[in-house]
């Protein structure tokens, strides 16, 4: 801070005190005039001005400091350089405001985050208090199980340590406790000063009706000012530093749990869903930013209660405490809610996780979904579990009514009590103006207390509620750093010595036992096995992914990682590649040519910086892993573990792949590498073969070793062995020796890759033509065919200008005209109760009648305590009706607006999804529907409540002063005029927050789905700090916002300040003509204007900003749909018969004049099976997009049976075709579920199909058999298992037409030998479209589809293909090694 407060309040204060003394000195001048006095005049005359200047100096900030820890941005908020005067009226936010309603905002128009709110400064600060105890616990932890180890009969000792559990209150309290005492400080001065009101009440009211001189009554007016002012002040500082508090405590907690998201281990992955975890960022973090600006009511509001009992006791005796016992008797009524919705809110929250939990595994598995028409299924899963969570939100919202009665009721009551007491006690003194309209004035600042006691209590204990769950995830164990030695003293750089691994914990059943591995500098390990031996596990035991049940493991040197299903980032190419490492440019050429990337590159719109989706939704899925592959190349490790990154690319690219790359001869030849695969024909070129079976190494040695034991493994080579290669184990050995004398033939095999280049698909001259093309196309692709960055993803829209009356029209219309007309109808009613009671209590202090000589007159007693008490009631009764209407309302509108999102989402083309970032769509499911659930409904009753509130308000000044009038229109343009450019600015503030939040979750999601990779390559710190920038950016548009507020209330509270000196200036101008009555009236009606104003302007802000969440929703509920899912009757319930397929002239486009597939015509025979293939990007997956109707024909038609599909509704179609996918996805839920969502078959059906899936043995050696939970995304089975329950699924539907996208190629070359004859057994009587990387598993098919390009250029039987030796097919078929 650049500026002094204590200055600046020394001067302020020296130029009030001196006024008197300079003022008494000029009437002694005026009266005395001489030559002394005149001197005396002047110097305290020229001492005054320099006071003056000095505060008018002080008003400025100083120069900047010439050193300072903090470094100012290019876009440094003002604040900074503000003076003290600027600072406490929020002036240095004027340019903003003022920028925001010329113009619309752009994103570099927000001043960048003050260092001090930034995560840099905030982060470190939590982490050392949060750290602290956590340490100790751990260290305390290590110390027991040492113990244990040494004592292992004493188990106890062991279990006593997993409930230790370190909470995050303490932390908080040390971390940001000094900022928030601070605001508690200035709430206190604000309470106090709240009370000299009514002081300064009673002083005017007997002004009134007393001969005091007229200049009393003017500086009662200016002192109502001053101490409205005062309040004023303080209470937006307050709430400014408690919000400030909150942002940081979000800031914190939000950079916890990303952290943990990175550390924690298996367990507590399947523990806590990704759905949960964004739900702990979006919803439990935010709690405590709602929490700090009100906790402090918890002893604020008693000690307002106890103040005003004080005060009331000065005025009505001992009879106020008639009111504090009815307080008092409140209590346990509102303990017992305010238990009863705690035990609600947990299990709200837990619906609410349930259900983005199971959202954001449609999100992710939509392509899936979308094949199998499985959107109904799924669709109504979400409104059950969304059913459940509205029927808890209703009960909350009886519960909220009900604490509301309570609450509006109890200020009724207490002074119903306190005047009735004092009235019946005191049967000779009756209420006069002062004694009840200051007591009133009293009761009414209870009001503001009692009313916001209950809103604490509720947050409080949903804060509570978080905290627990927050506690739960904070303190959920984490992977064991220490589990992997990094001793360079070992002369292997990988080794293994008795390990036993674990995925759920030490107590759980080991997966790999008895692993013994050393893998030699520079050595090519191969590690293979049948599906679910525990290939990939051995890998994640390597990375430490694992738990070391016992042995020991060491690991050094730095590592790449290749996982086997690629983590691809929402970045450019080129990001993805370099992956924060420098750019080398010849380093990076090399590593394109390698991993066969330079021709994908012209395929893309803007090179290498073109965007990749998010999960690199617009790559194919070998592209992915060769993305993937050369993201771990250009690492430059130690050692690479690689869990077959072959899979999913065609032969001839996986055999480039080895020879440039992976095997002896490529880049990684001086690296050592583990290297999971199960493509036998490279095994030849590896130094060591590891085989696993069933979690233990069965067999381990070199090739040539393991051909000579002629054991299984021997057997099982043998046989998968192609004809060209199989001649005898000595050829095989023959080849491996002359592999490694000569590489010469490797190298002439390399040019059959130029296959697909666009130059030449002839063998080159190894050393110059490749060369040339090589430094050709890298140079013209890469470096010259893009400048700009082409993004994939679309960027999220941002309405412009106030938001539209078609949103307000849209949730109205789904509250319902009714219901809005009652509810307006119901605060007329109350406002009319409520006027009535206080016009009713001034006729009452103004009746002369009631006390006669001394004696009360019983009659006008009781008639005048039966009404009020009458009137009272009917404004409790109108109170709950008011809060309750519209809180059903809102919570029929919030279930409509659910169900209409989900319904369009669902329905949405999958093109939305590749362009869209799931944490934007998840966005609107949880945060913004949490809005319309939650904050929108109360902040609409509250705001209409102050409307009529004000109105009343107002309606009473105006009657008790008319000459307030004159007053009315310009305070009211003047109000009007501050709304106006304030709304402006916070609605695009607003806008861009929500915006700015989205990538929040994204990256997030997309940290969570990467972990392994991330901790693999030693980058964590850097994702943590990309996090924490993405937060910053989001928390500096929250920062505007919270100024903003500040911003516009001090200045709308200035004006009720106004309203509140005139209403006092009127009276003392009117005192001849107006009774103390209605002075009291009007003026305790007049104090209660600020605070309504206020309320109603940052309700109406907040309103204005949270409507944003229901334009949001309703963008989403509007998106273009794709074709109807049922159309008419549909096809005969026996379509397709024989999946006889027709493709008529088919073109198809993803975007308008760049067709993916063009002119395609063939006519597939019933049963005929249809080998599909061709290099990645020629448009095979594009075909089966058509086929299902994911990418609408362009041009021309498919006909299957004769029928267009095009004539059909899309669940008609995909429900009446199967497919088994490349990316085998599953979800959440039992086996069976995964199987058969809609229960369509029997229980014996189910165990058939995963007989012929050969999963039976797997299933039932699970302990719940078909009802095992499948973990989110199928994480807890291997991939080839989850490709056989895709398999499964078809075995299930069994459809006349079957598609198999590259559906083996996780799997091994055994489980791929049963699965083709699975297929051929079980889809004999169907027609079978086959896209296939390993060609072998198509060369018994009926024809074979050659695509390139787009276009078909082959179509024929393979032998056909194969006898031409100048077709595309033969040269495949060559470099896979079918042909010799």
């Amino acid at each position: 801070m650049r500026a002094s407060g204590v200055l600046f309040f020394f001067w302020l204060l020296l130029a009030v005190i001196e006024v008197p003394r300079l003022w008494c000195k000029a009437l002694e001048l005026k009266m005395n005039f001489v030559n002394g006095i005149q001197y005396g005049f002047i110097s305290l005359a020229i001492h005054y001005g320099l006071i003056v200047l000095l505060l008018i100096l002080n008003c400025f900030a100083d120069a900047a400091p010439r050193d300072s820890v903090y470094t100012d941005s290019q876009n440094q908020c003002p604040e900074r350089s503000a003076g003290f005067l600027s600072r406490l009226t929020f002036s240095w936010f004027d340019s903003l405001v003022l920028k925001g309603y010329r113009k619309e905002f752009e994103e570099g128009d927000v001043w960048d985050l003050n260092y001090q709110e930034s995560s840099s400064e905030v982060v470190p600060r939590f982490k050392k208090y949060w750290e602290q105890p956590a340490n100790r616990r751990d260290s305390s932890t290590k110390h027991i199980k040492a113990k244990f180890r040494r004592r292992s009969t004493d188990r106890s000792m062991k279990t006593n340590t997993k409930n230790r559990t370190v909470s995050i209150l303490p932390a908080l309290c040390f971390a940001f406790g000094g900022q928030f005492m601070f605001g508690t400080f200035l709430k206190l001065l604000s309470d106090i000063s709240i009370f000299l009101s009514p002081q300064l009440l009673k002083l005017l009211i007997g002004f009134i009706s007393s001969d005091e001189p007229t200049w009393r009554g003017y500086l009662y007016s200016f002192l109502f000012f001053g101490c409205a002012a005062l309040e004023t002040t303080l209470l937006s500082h307050y709430t400014l530093k408690m919000n400030i508090v909150g942002m940081r405590i979000r800031t914190a907690l939000t950079n916890a749990i990303y952290q943990m998201a990175l550390r924690m281990n298996n367990t507590t992955r399947r523990q806590s869903t990704v759905g949960e975890i964004i739900n702990l960022m979006s919803v439990d973090a935010q709690r405590f930013v709602s929490l700090t600006s009100t906790l402090n009511m918890i002893w604020s509001a008693p000690f307002q209660i106890v103040l005003a009992i004080y005060f009331l006791w000065g005025v009505l005796g001992p009879s106020v405490l008639a009111g504090l016992a009815v307080m008092i008797l409140l209590i346990p009524m509102n303990g017992f809610i305010a238990r009863m919705e705690e035990k609600l809110e947990i299990r709200l929250m837990k619906f609410k996780d349930n259900r983005i939990k199971i959202m954001n595994e449609v999100l992710n598995g939509i392509k899936v979904l979308k094949m199998y028409a499985w959107e109904l299924s799924f669709q109504g899963q979400i409104n059950q579990v969304r059913n459940k969570e509205l029927n808890i939100l209703k009960k909350v919202i009886y519960l909220d009514s009900l604490t509301s009665l309570t609450w509006s009721a109890t200020p009724f009551l207490v002074s119903l009590t306190s005047f009735g007491c004092f009235i019946l006690v005191n049967d000779s003194e009756s209420l006069d103006s002062k004694k009840l309209f200051v007591a009133l004035s009293l009761f009414n600042i209870l009001r503001y207390p009692l009313m916001m006691l209950p809103n604490t209590i509720s947050n409080i204990v949903q804060t509570s509620v978080s905290i627990k769950r927050l506690n739960k995830f904070l303190n959920s164990t984490v992977l064991d750093l220490e589990s992997i030695e990094h001793d360079p003293q070992y002369s292997y750089p990988i080794t293994v010595e008795n390990g036993h691994f674990s995925w759920e914990g030490q107590d759980s059943s080991t997966v790999l036992r008895n692993i013994n591995l050393r893998v030699p500098r520079g050595s090519l390990v191969a590690i293979v096995g049948a599906v679910g031996a525990g290939k990939s596990s051995l890998l994640s035991a390597l990375l430490g992914e694992m738990t070391k049940v016992s042995g020991r493991v060491n690991v050094h040197g730095t590592i790449a990682y290749v996982s086997q299903e690629p983590w691809i980032q929402n970045a450019t190419l080129k990001d993805n590649i370099l992956f924060g490492k420098p750019f080398n440019k010849y380093k990076y050429k090399n590593v394109l040519n390698a991993c066969t990337l330079v021709q994908d590159l012209e395929i893309f719109p803007g090179g290498d910086l073109t965007e990749i989706g998010e999960k690199g939704i617009n790559l194919s899925g070998g592209q992915k892993q060769r993305v993937s592959l050369a993201r771990a190349v250009y690492h430059e490790a130690d050692n690479y573990l690689l869990d077959d990154p072959l899979s999913a690319v065609d032969s001839h690219v996986g055999k480039h792949i080895f020879d440039k790359v992976i095997g002896p001869a490529g880049l990684l030849k001086d690296r050592t590498r583990v290297w999971v695969t199960h493509n036998v024909s490279y095994l030849p070129q590896t130094d060591l073969v590891v085989v696993l079976r069933d979690g233990q190494v069965s067999e381990a040695g070199s090739y040539q070793h393991l051909l000579e034991k002629k054991g299984a493994f021997a057997d099982f080579l043998l046989h998968h062995l192609s004809d060209a290669e199989r001649s005898s184990v000595e050829s095989v050995r023959k080849q491996d020796h002359e592999y490694r004398c000569s590489r010469t033939e490797s190298h002439q095999n390399l040019q059959r890759i130029r296959l697909h280049s666009e130059s030449n698909s002839e063998a080159e001259d190894r050393s110059g033509k490749l060369a040339i093309s090589f430094k050709r196309s890298i140079e013209e692709i890469i470096l010259n065919k893009s400048a700009e960055h082409v993004s994939y993803t679309e960027k999220e829209k941002s309405e412009r200008g106030s938001v539209s009356w078609m949103v307000y029209k849209h949730y109205l219309k789904n509250i319902g005209v009714l219901a809005a007309a009652a509810t307006i109808l119901m605060n007329v009613v109350l406002q009319l109760f409520h006027i009535g009671s206080s016009y009713w209590l001034a006729e009452w202090s103004d009746n002369e009648n009631e006390v006669v000589n001394s004696t009360m007159n019983l009659n006008q007693r009781n008639k005048y305590l039966a009404v009020y008490a009458g009137l009272g009631m009917g404004q409790a009764i109108s109170s709950f009706l008011a809060d309750l209407i519209p809180y059903l309302a809102c919570w029929r509108a919030a279930k409509v607006i659910h169900e209409l999102l989900l319904d369009n989402v669902l329905k949405t083309p999958l093109h939305f999804f590749e362009v869209t970032p799931i944490g934007r769509i998840l966005s609107r499911f949880s945060k913004d529907i949490e809005i319309i659930d939650s904050m929108l409904p109360s902040q609409l009753i509250n705001g209409v409540y102050c409307v009529f509130e004000l109105i009343g308000i107002l309606f009473v000044i105006s009657l008790s002063t008319p000459s307030f009038l004159a007053i009315v229109v310009p305070v009211g343009l003047v109000y009007y005029v501050i709304q106006r450019f304030y709304v402006a600015t916070s609605r695009q503030l607003k806008r861009l927050e929500s915006i700015a939040r989205s990538p929040i979750f994204s990256h997030f999601g997309e940290t969570i789905s990467g972990a392994a990779t991330i901790r693999a390559f030693n980058v964590t710190e850097r994702f943590i700090e990309e996090s924490n920038e993405k937060l910053d950016r989001n928390l500096a548009y929250c920062y505007a916002i919270v100024v903003g507020k500040r911003w516009l209330g001090f200045r709308l509270e200035f004006i009720g300040n106004f309203i509140l000196f005139f209403a006092a200036m009127f009276a003392v101008l009117s005192r001849d003509t107006i009774s103390s009555g209605l002075v009291g009236l009007s003026l305790t009606y007049a104090m209660q204007v600020t605070a309504s104003l206020n309320w109603l302007v940052r309700l109406a802000s907040e309103i204005e900003s949270n409507i944003v969440a229901v334009e949001r929703i309703k963008e989403y509920s509007e998106k273009n749909k794709e074709a109807a899912w049922n159309l008419g009757k549909g096809p005969g319930v026996t379509w397709p018969e024989t999946g006889a397929l027709q493709l008529e002239q088919l073109t198809l486009e993803y975007r308008p004049g760049e067709p993916a597939l063009r002119d395609v015509t063939c006519t597939v025979a019933p049963r005929d099976k249809l080998g599909i293939v061709g290099r990645t990007g020629a448009g095979k997956s594009t075909l089966t997009l058509g086929l299902f109707r994911i990418v609408e024909a362009a041009a021309g038609r498919i006909l299957i049976d004769g029928v267009d599909i095009a004539t059909l509704g899309l669940h008609q179609l995909r429900s009446r075709i199967t497919i088994i996918p490349q990316e085998p996805i599953l979800f959440s839920g039992t086996l069976r579920t995964n199987l058969d969502p809609f229960e369509a078959y029997s229980d014996e059906e189910i165990w058939r199909a995963l007989e012929h899936a050969h999963l039976r043995a797997f299933v039932q050696g699970l302990p719940a058999g078909l009802r095992h939970e499948v973990a989110e995304g199928g994480e807890n089975l291997s991939v080839g298992q989850r490709q056989l329950v895709c398999l499964a699924r078809a075995l299930l539907r069994k459809t006349p037409l079957l598609v198999l996208d590259e559906a083996t190629a996780a799997v091994d070359l055994e489980t791929d030998d049963l699965i083709q004859k699975t297929i051929r057994s079980e889809f004999a009587s169907c027609t079978v479209l086959t896209i296939a990387h390993r060609l072998n598993t198509i060369m018994d098919s009926t024809k074979v589809m050659v695509l390139d390009r787009g276009q078909l250029v082959e179509y024929a039987a393979p032998q056909q293909l194969l006898n031409d030796k100048n077709s595309i097919f033969y040269s495949l078929a060559k470099d896979a090694g079918i042909v010799s």
